[in-house]
């Protein structure tokens, strides 16, 4: 399937969102979806999603938008804004042996190695390491004391469904992190205001420490490469979540975030779809 092939989504299929938006302390404009915006949903495997103004705080279209479903590692975009409000981007850490006793994907911790926040970070959000997370975890005080700092940051976003059960966005019973199309929305917009974290969304290779040198870190959000404009994109996947995806493009000055969740395939298509429609309808 062509990644740029757009879905069919007829225009009189959707009922467009034109909702006037409450402001968020110190963040832009809270997306708010009112009962008009119920959208017949596009061909694609995500059962969840949303595509919204980033700037503006409209949501274009919407199927399940407030739902709550587990996000798996697109999670991970909450955690590094609390390590960047909580730790200096050259904090150092050393790694250990339980640092890479994690369920994958990882970005290759080593036992002794020394790292920095900063460079965890591109771990984390590059190619999703959960062995970073883990780490990074570590340094906010334990994993108990990460999580429960995710969860208040997601709070102080106005994303009020979202509850972090892990640093990496792992989950399992009785440990499930939870979110929605439209929290998940909030949070990459705020993320995307750390000048750190939207420098990681857009590089496309990173020089991470290893063993007596360095490798590179190849960034695993296909649209960075394959769609103009791409800004940002988190994958994730956990037999809970299925596949997920978030990502952030702009054009012609305008920025638009397409969330997608509880996907049983791949979701780049249904990604490009969303984007391009939203790009097509009037501001």
């Amino acid at each position: 399937m062509a990644l740029r092939r757009a879905l069919t989504i007829a225009a009189t299929t959707l009922v467009v969102a034109a909702v006037p938006l409450s402001l968020c302390p110190s963040v832009a404009a809270e997306p708010v979806v009112g009962p008009a915006a119920a959208v017949t949903a596009p061909e694609g495997p995500a059962q969840a999603w949303l595509v919204a103004d980033i700037d503006s705080g409209k949501i274009l279209a919407g199927k399940d938008p407030y739902g709550v479903h587990a996000p798996a590692s697109t999670i991970k975009a909450l955690l590094a804004m609390v390590v960047l409000d909580n730790l200096a981007p050259n904090a150092a850490v050393r790694a250990t042996t339980a640092h890479t006793q994690v369920e994958c994907s990882c970005v290759g911790l080593v036992p002794g190695q020394v790292y920095t926040a900063r460079q965890l970070l591109d771990g984390l959000l590059m190619v999703s390491g959960n062995d970073a997370a883990n780490l990074l975890g570590d340094m906010l005080g334990g994993y108990r004391a990460a999580i429960a700092r995710m969860t208040a940051k997601a709070a102080s976003l106005g994303a009020r469904h979202t509850r972090a059960m892990s640093p990496s966005g792992l989950d399992g019973p009785g440990w499930e992190t939870l979110t929605s199309p439209h929290d998940l929305a909030l949070i990459y917009r705020a993320a995307l205001s750390y000048p750190i974290i939207a420098q990681i969304f857009r590089q496309p290779s990173a020089q991470f420490p290893d063993r007596g040198g360095y490798k590179t870190l190849t960034a695993q959000n296909k649209l960075l490469t394959r769609y103009p404009g791409d800004l940002a994109g988190k994958t994730g996947y956990t037999d809970l979540a299925g596949d997920t995806f978030v990502t952030v493009a702009q054009r012609d000055g305008r920025r638009l975030v397409a969330v997608l969740m509880k996907g049983d395939g791949p979701l780049w298509d249904q990604a490009v779809g969303l984007l391009d429609w939203g790009f097509a309808q009037p501001r």
